[in-house]
């Protein structure tokens, strides 16, 4: 487990737990007792760390690389996935996935960011930044969900979309702008998931649901702090105070009306404990998905492109 500099006190129990494991294999009565208690000085430094990490501590792990991405999701909360491939127009974006899947009782179209887990996977997903084929995948997908009427299933986790010349060559903002149209008007439920990163127009290109679900350390701004901070003060090192500034967490974002719903994480943030992770997500998209198939698809249009329209108006 790779842990974060403001864990060092958890860092600091685990490697004596891990020492007096490796000095007693066969551990006495009394060490089993230690061993205890330093368990429940983890849990309880945890706890008290995680109650009130900071706006750029919430984005480190958000970034964390134990943090479970798409494939570990669809692992743990869909029962069967079939992956479909290709935008019909240019190629096969791995930095952006999708097929159908059941979630519990539903039969959903599922679509997100795949950031890859090991180097070769990083460098074949581009690290999570998806290029206009990536968007254009997914809304065939989403096109495909309306046909067959199914909801869809949208798992954000971005640093965003790519920057790269070929990528704007080949329409990236075209790419997203047409997905927020399509997706604003779409004639069938969508329920969206920021599960890690939620990173700018690589976020909203497949963000526009009925329901904006959020993990309680993810994060979700129209631009990084590091490029906030480099734009703003010409200095990217002025990060954590970007981060406070954009009001990236769950909580800024409920109270903004942003997002509807925070999922709250295991003590210690989801890559700590995947199986509890799952469960939580799974419900909370089943609960979500049973709310949304009693109500006309008519009416969720109408709430949706209503929901989006308020956005950033203040009295």
């Amino acid at each position: 487990m790779t842990n974060l500099d403001f864990e060092k006190p958890v860092s600091d129990i685990e490697s004596r737990i891990a020492d007096l494991k490796q000095m007693h294999p066969s551990p006495s009565s009394e060490i089993e007792a230690e061993i205890r208690k330093l368990k429940e000085d983890q849990i309880a430094n945890l706890k008290r760390i995680y109650a009130d990490l900071t706006p750029w501590q919430t984005v480190q792990v958000a970034r964390h690389p134990d943090r479970p991405l798409i494939r570990d999701f669809i692992a743990g909360v869909c029962s069967e996935f079939i992956e479909l491939h290709g935008d019909r127009l240019f190629g096969d974006d791995q930095g952006m996935i999708g097929g159908f899947a059941t979630i519990g009782k539903h039969r959903v179209v599922l679509i997100g960011h795949q950031k890859g887990r090991t180097l070769e996977e990083k460098i074949k997903c581009n690290f999570g930044q998806a290029c206009p084929e990536g968007y254009r995948k997914a809304l065939r997908l989403m096109k495909l969900a309306e046909k067959y009427h199914l909801p869809v299933v949208s798992l954000i986790d971005t640093p965003g979309a790519f920057p790269g010349a070929d990528a704007e060559e080949r329409g990236q903002a075209e790419a997203i702008a047409r997905n927020l149209m399509e997706m604003a008007a779409l004639h069938t439920p969508i329920v969206v998931i920021i599960t890690g990163e939620g990173g700018s127009g690589g976020a909203i290109g497949i963000g526009v649901g009925d329901t904006i679900l959020m993990l309680s350390h993810a994060v979700y701004s129209v631009i990084s702090p590091e490029g906030c901070a480099s734009i703003l003060w010409r200095d990217g090192t002025k990060a954590a105070e970007a981060a406070n500034a954009l009001k990236i967490t769950a909580k800024s974002l409920l109270s903004l009306k942003v997002i509807d719903e925070i999922i709250p994480e295991p003590v210690g943030g989801a890559h700590r404990d995947y199986p509890s992770t799952m469960k939580v997500v799974g419900k909370s998209i089943e609960r979500h998905l049973d709310k949304l198939s009693h109500t006309s698809t008519h009416k969720i249009v109408k709430r949706r492109f209503e929901k989006f329209a308020a956005m950033g108006r203040f009295k």
